[in-house]
């Protein structure tokens, strides 16, 4: 087969999330034949993503039955400048975990994502940045201190897969951290710059709750791929959400999707169950707002223990609320894929087609 050939084969693999095929959407950046031999790059950006997996196998799978052999790679043009000079040049996607108010349950959200996202095969980072109340080294255990090169870098220390950087590395366990804007954007920067994250597929950032000073320096200076917004169920939350919504707006960044913490409690002596904090009040507001709704969470126990533990639950637990974690994790993967892939096919001048969720 030559090249006009496979590329028609290959007008047969659908994206499920874009509604066309791959050709048509312009997500085959290159494609050569030589002999048996197929070589293509397709513009996934979101790895481990189970459709972009899907699509991936499907190209292989469609080549294997003609008697052809794949060799299958994946990049989006517009991330493939690399450069000295570009921030965080080895990080694929950077994920943005923010709340519009504390107490929802944003580090339990953000610790859960990128140890799913690490279960899943990826290659993670997460981002401590919430320098006024860091706790992701308690929620992964983790209480070795990064180590310092030659360089002056800081290689983060690793656990369950997972790269971490936190203030609470850097200072006192019960010091205080007393900063105004200025300091805080330094920080922030440095502890960005000056890490050696490596090759990444996802950096998480947990970002301090509220619209202030970090989230501003994050959305000046990162290149942020997308975001998740955590609320519970009650008003008062959602309320809040709407604020981190907008923020994010005014910025240009992209809303990955709303996940629902604290949702309804299974009762384990009444059996009943009990919505503490109301209910779909995370699934009304992302209806609301067209924004996808990544998934619940139920109030569980078990979160909370994983937390203090330092074993997060989508490690832990293969029941429900475990699962919840895994859907969220899952949802947030496919949804960046679709950033990705929506901006390759109108990049390609083939956006008109693509079809708005």
């Amino acid at each position: 087969m030559d090249e006009d050939a496979v590329r028609d084969r290959l007008r047969t693999v659908e994206d499920p999330e874009l509604e066309d095929d791959i050709v048509s959407l312009g997500l085959v950046n290159e494609l050569s034949v030589d002999g048996e031999e197929v070589d293509i790059d397709l513009a996934l950006g979101a790895p481990y993503s189970p459709t972009e997996t899907d699509i991936a196998g499907e190209v292989r799978e469609l080549l294997l039955e003609e008697g052809l052999e794949p060799n299958l790679s994946a990049s989006i043009p517009d991330r493939d400048d690399g450069g000295d000079e570009q921030v965080l040049p080895g990080v694929k996607n950077v994920i943005a975990v923010a709340s519009g108010k504390g107490g929802v349950g944003k580090s339990t959200v953000a610790t859960n994502l990128a140890a799913g996202l690490s279960q899943l095969g990826a290659r993670v980072g997460l981002f401590d940045a919430d320098v006024y109340g860091p706790n992701v080294p308690r929620m992964f255990d983790a209480d070795e201190p990064p180590m310092a090169t030659e360089d002056e870098t800081l290689v983060p220390p690793e656990k369950y897969g997972v790269k971490l950087m936190s203030m609470a590395f850097l200072t006192g366990e019960d010091d205080p951290v007393i900063w105004r804007g200025p300091m805080v954007h330094k920080v922030i920067t440095q502890l960005t710059e000056d890490v050696e994250w490596g090759n990444l597929d996802y950096l998480i950032v947990d970002l301090p709750p509220g619209t202030g000073d970090t989230q501003l320096t994050m959305l000046q200076t990162m290149p942020v791929t997308g975001a998740v917004i955590v609320t519970t169920p009650q008003d008062v939350a959602l309320d809040d959400a709407r604020k981190g919504l907008e923020m994010f707006a005014k910025h240009d960044t992209v809303v990955l999707g709303i996940a629902e913490n604290m949702s309804t409690f299974a009762c384990p002596d009444c059996g009943g169950e009990h919505d503490i904090f109301g209910s779909g009040g995370g699934e009304e507001f992302a209806e609301t707002h067209e924004m996808p709704f990544l998934g619940s969470i139920p109030l569980d126990p078990t979160v909370r223990e994983g937390g203090d533990g330092g074993e997060p639950t989508v490690v832990s637990d293969d029941g429900e609320t475990g699962d919840a974690f895994r859907t969220i994790t899952e949802n947030v993967a496919n949804n960046t894929g679709i950033v990705h892939r929506r901006g390759a096919s109108q990049s390609s001048g083939q956006g008109t087609r693509v079809s708005e969720r």
